[in-house]
């Protein structure tokens, strides 16, 4: 099983610090590359640049929250959720269909529609009484 995953180029998970405005300020932020080629391709589907990207979820995440707490780790979990969500078969892999063509109710739905098992999509956390099989 670990072949899968130690097999990775090493240039995927090299880190690299891109320079964005969120709110008329310039800020950096840090992620590894295999997670800005995931932004660069959603970004690409609506005809944005990434950094474009991020100032668009920044702004809607905090229209939505109030508040955003780790960035970097936001852009992440969009990532994931993106590359998730494609394997799910609720957004279409053609990167030519931009994303804000989709119904977001439609997708969410959809999503929430999926039957998970205990412990799917996470490792127990200190503290949890479940039995992970």
């Amino acid at each position: 099983m670990c072949k899968i995953f130690i097999s990775a180029d090493p240039a995927s998970y090299e880190s690299r610090t891109r320079s964005v405005r969120l709110h008329g300020v310039v800020t950096s932020i840090r992620l590894e590359n295999l997670h800005w080629a995931v932004l660069e391709e959603i970004a690409r589907r609506d005809g944005m640049s990434v950094a474009q990207l991020a100032g668009k979820l920044y702004d809607e995440l905090v229209t939505e929250r109030g508040a955003v707490g780790n960035f970097s780790s936001f852009l992440r979990v969009c990532a994931l959720r993106y590359e998730n969500l494609i394997a799910q078969g609720l957004i279409p892999r053609d990167a030519a269909i931009p994303i804000r063509s989709l119904d977001a109710r439609h997708v969410l739905d959809g999503e929430a529609q999926r039957p998970r098992a205990i412990g799917a999509g996470r490792a127990a956390l200190p503290g949890d009484r479940r039995t992970l099989n």
